[in-house]
């Protein structure tokens, strides 16, 4: 769920046209902040938004849940699931029903009789994945991860760790997250914002852009998939984390923790740095985080750092915070399955744009996909990074899957 529209397919193709989402947007009034783009994801339609209890669900739920049932479909699982299958979720937020809660406090203190409590019990982040598992019938394990960019990814990682321990025989794992005050007012005070849609690793670029949605992957180990006959899309191989234990915001500016978030993760996976075929890359647009995470490339993969191609979502889709790792998975293994790198615009920065950087961040010379989407029939491997505030870095490792990865 995205800027895109509601699904996997309308991602997909908006993905493969380079397509921007981040514009003027009306999820509340933001006339108040110091910028006013974001990626909004529309109304849901007719056939999702008529579920039983929809009107119940958060913003955040509704990504979530939704996200679970298009997912299940493609893989093949009912829902709910029999009991004999132990499932587990494990899922990232940042917020959870923030967006509702304020709506809540807004209308308690203008007239009270207004306010709706449910609004305030959505409040808490456990609750978009407490939704999928009561959609699903999980009874194994509930986790939610929110430790702020690198959430989703972390969650996907714990996810793996379960099913390779057998603590779960199908592991729904994923990420959401809504616009709300709080956090678009959180980032604008940090002067962290592009006042445009935001421009990753290009000469001027001066902050990130917010965005909402959601997105999930249905784990199982490879044996279960093919003894039921499903198709794999792809092979989660990997997944790694560290800590730059540097900054409560900025990066470590040598890339050093992101490097080692990387390195687990190759090593999680049995591959080398020669291995990987692409990256999808954090890519925020922010002038000390695009640096930071090219020192990690190159202490990863070296003088091959600025060859290999280079993703990057978040131009496209914006920032969705503890979901930005779910969903970016998700690009990352759409681009195995096709063989298809997506691009980003090359556009050059608003003129309007203000720069308030003493000097313009300089470009950062990694091979971006730019304009066109780059054909990659011979991908194999990929890594999808998440570098959030606080120092917190995950990497997952991604494989393309075909028949003979089975043997």
């Amino acid at each position: 769920m995205s800027g895109f529209g509601w699904g996997v397919a309308p991602l997909w193709e908006g993905l493969c046209a380079g397509r921007c989402t981040i514009g003027p947007f009306g999820r509340f009034d933001h006339r108040m902040h110091r910028t006013h783009v974001a990626a909004e994801v529309a109304a849901a339609p007719e056939e999702i938004a008529g579920r039983p209890g929809w009107h119940r669900l958060s913003l955040a739920d509704r990504f979530a849940v939704a996200a679970a049932v298009e997912g299940m479909r493609q893989a093949g699982l009912p829902v709910p699931l029999p009991q004999d299958v132990e499932a587990g979720v494990f899922w990232g937020s940042s917020t959870g029903g923030m967006w509702e809660a304020e709506g809540f406090f807004r209308d308690f203190v203008g007239d009270r009789r207004r306010s709706r409590v449910g609004d305030l019990a959505s409040h808490q982040v456990n609750a978009p994945g407490d939704a999928v598992a009561r959609l699903v019938g999980a009874g194994g394990p509930v986790q939610t991860v929110s430790s702020a960019c690198a959430s989703g990814a972390l969650a996907v990682g714990a996810a793996l760790e379960a099913l390779r321990a057998g603590t779960v025989d199908v592991a729904l794992a994923g990420g959401s997250d809504s616009l709300c005050q709080l956090t678009y007012a959180g980032f604008n005070a940090l002067r962290s914002v592009s006042e445009s849609p935001c421009r990753p690793f290009r000469a001027g670029r001066s902050g990130l852009s917010i965005g909402e949605g959601g997105a999930l992957l249905v784990l199982e180990p490879l044996e279960r998939v093919l003894a039921r006959g499903a198709q794999p899309l792809a092979v989660l191989a990997g997944a790694g984390a560290a800590c730059d234990a540097h900054h409560m915001t900025a990066p470590d500016p040598s890339g050093q923790g992101a490097a080692a978030a990387l390195e687990a993760a190759l090593r999680d996976a049995g591959l080398a740095p020669a291995d990987v075929d692409f990256v999808n890359a954090h890519g925020t647009g922010t002038p000390l985080n695009d640096a930071a995470e090219w020192n990690a490339l190159q202490r990863v993969f070296g003088t091959r750092a600025g060859m290999v191609p280079v993703t990057a979502t978040k131009a496209l889709l914006g920032h969705l915070l503890g979901s930005s790792g779910a969903i970016e998975a998700v690009a990352t293994v759409l681009c195995l399955q096709h063989g298809m790198l997506h691009p980003v615009p090359s556009a050059a920065a608003s003129a309007a744009e203000s720069v308030e950087e003493a000097e313009p961040a300089a470009a950062v010379p990694v091979a971006l996909v730019a304009d066109q989407p780059l054909p990659f029939p011979a991908v194999r491997a990929a890594v999808s990074t998440s570098l959030a505030f606080g120092g917190s870095n995950a990497a997952l490792v991604f494989a393309r899957w075909t028949a003979a990865s089975s043997s």
